[in-house]
C-alpha cells in the first residue's frame, strides 16, 4: 500500500534540471517514484513521456524502471528512441556480442544516448530483461513524410512485414492536436495541404508501430510489464501512441504518465490546467531557451533541415 505520507505532501517547485515532482491529478497526492510503482504495478502498459534530453525525465525514467522491476520482475523496455529494423544490434549489445560504441554506431542510437539512456538500457541488460526497438524505420518514416502514404508499397518485404497493419490508423482528437500544434488551420481534410498531410501521416506512421511493437512484446513475453519511453506528444492526454494502442487492443490496462514544466512566473502549478495530459503527471523546470536571436534560429532550423533532405525517397 501506498505511504500514508504521500496524502500529507506539499507539492514544491523542482530544484534543478534533475528533479521531478509526481502528482496524481485527481487527488492532488504528491509521490515518490516508489509510491508510484506501487499504484501501476498491476498496470500492463505503463507509458512514461518526456521532454527528450531532459534530465529530470530521463532520471524520474530510471528510477521508475528499477521501482517497478523490485515489484513486478517481469518487465520489458520498449523505446521510441530504436527504430524496429535495428532489433538484431540492439539485442546483440544486450547478449555481450558488440561493445557499446558499435552498438551505438550499428544501431543508430540518439546522439544523447550516454547521457538520457544508457542508465536504462544497462539495467535492463544487468538484469537480462528485452529491450524493444519500437519505432518505425528512420528512412521509411521521412519517405512517408515526403511522398505519402503510398511510399510503403515499394518498400522491402522485409520492411513490410514488420511495420503494422492499418500503419495510419488515426483518431480525430490527434489529428487536431497535431495540426494545432505545427501552426495549421482546422481545416476540412480535403482542402489540407498534401504536404501538411504526408507529415501527419508520417507520424501516425510511428505511433502505430510504437503501439503495434508493445502489443507484440506482450505477445512474446507473456505477463510482463511493459515500460514504454516516448516523447510526451506521442502519449499526453491518452493521443498517439497510447489511443491506437488502447484501439488494438481494448483489454490491455495502459497508464499515462506526462511531464509538465513548471511555470516560472508562479509559486504553485496550475493543476487544474494540467490534469488530462495524464494519469500521473511530473513537473520539472523548463529548459532553457535555445536561441534568443531570432535569425540565429531560422539559420540553425534551416541547416536542420537542409540535411534532412540529403537522402533521397527513389
Amino acid at each position: 500500500m501506498p505511504s500514508s505520507n504521500a496524502q500529507e505532501a506539499t507539492l514544491s517547485a523542482p530544484q534543478t534540471q534533475y528533479d521531478a515532482r509526481i502528482v496524481q491529478p485527481e487527488s492532488n497526492t504528491v509521490l515518490t517514484p516508489e509510491e508510484l510503482a506501487q499504484r501501476l504495478v498491476n498496470t500492463d502498459v505503463v507509458v512514461v513521456g518526456e521532454y527528450h534530453g531532459h534530465h529530470g525525465s530521463h532520471l524520474l525514467q530510471s528510477r521508475l524502471q528499477t521501482a517497478l522491476y523490485r515489484l513486478r520482475p517481469e518487465q520489458v523496455l520498449a523505446m521510441e528512441q530504436f527504430n524496429l529494423d535495428h532489433q538484431d544490434e540492439l539485442n546483440g549489445y544486450l547478449q555481450g556480442e558488440i561493445g557499446e560504441t558499435e552498438m551505438i554506431e550499428d544501431a543508430g542510437a540518439w546522439d544523447n544516448y550516454r547521457a538520457s539512456y544508457r542508465p536504462l538500457v544497462e539495467f535492463a541488460r544487468q538484469q537480462n530483461l528485452p529491450v524493444i526497438a519500437a519505432n518505425a524505420p528512420a528512412d521509411v518514416v521521412r519517405c512517408v513524410g515526403r511522398k505519402g502514404p503510398e511510399y510503403l508499397s515499394g518498400v522491402s518485404d522485409t520492411i513490410k512485414q514488420k511495420l503494422p497493419t492499418d500503419p495510419f490508423m488515426d483518431t480525430p482528437a490527434y489529428r487536431e492536436k497535431f495540426m494545432a500544434a505545427i501552426g495549421a488551420s482546422h481545416q476540412a481534410d480535403d482542402t489540407m495541404s498534401q504536404r501538411m498531410e504526408n507529415t501527419y501521416n508520417a507520424q501516425l506512421l510511428r505511433d502505430n508501430t510504437m503501439a503495434t511493437r508493445i502489443l507484440q512484446a506482450r505477445k512474446e513475453h507473456p505477463g510482463h510489464q511493459v515500460l514504454h519511453l516516448t516523447g510526451t506528444f506521442h502519449s499526453e492526454e491518452g493521443l498517439g501512441t497510447v489511443a491506437l494502442l488502447k484501439q488494438r487492443a481494448p483489454e490491455v490496462s495502459v497508464v499515462v504518465v506526462s511531464p509538465v514544466f513548471w511555470p516560472s512566473d508562479v509559486n504553485e502549478p496550475p493543476l487544474n490546467q494540467n490534469r488530462e495530459k495524464g494519469d500521473f503527471i511530473y513537473f520539472i523546470e523548463p529548459l532553457p531557451d535555445e536561441f534568443r536571436d531570432a535569425e540565429r534560429e531560422r539559420k540553425a532550423m534551416q541547416a536542420r533541415f537542409s540535411r534532412s533532405t540529403d537522402k533521397t525517397c527513389d
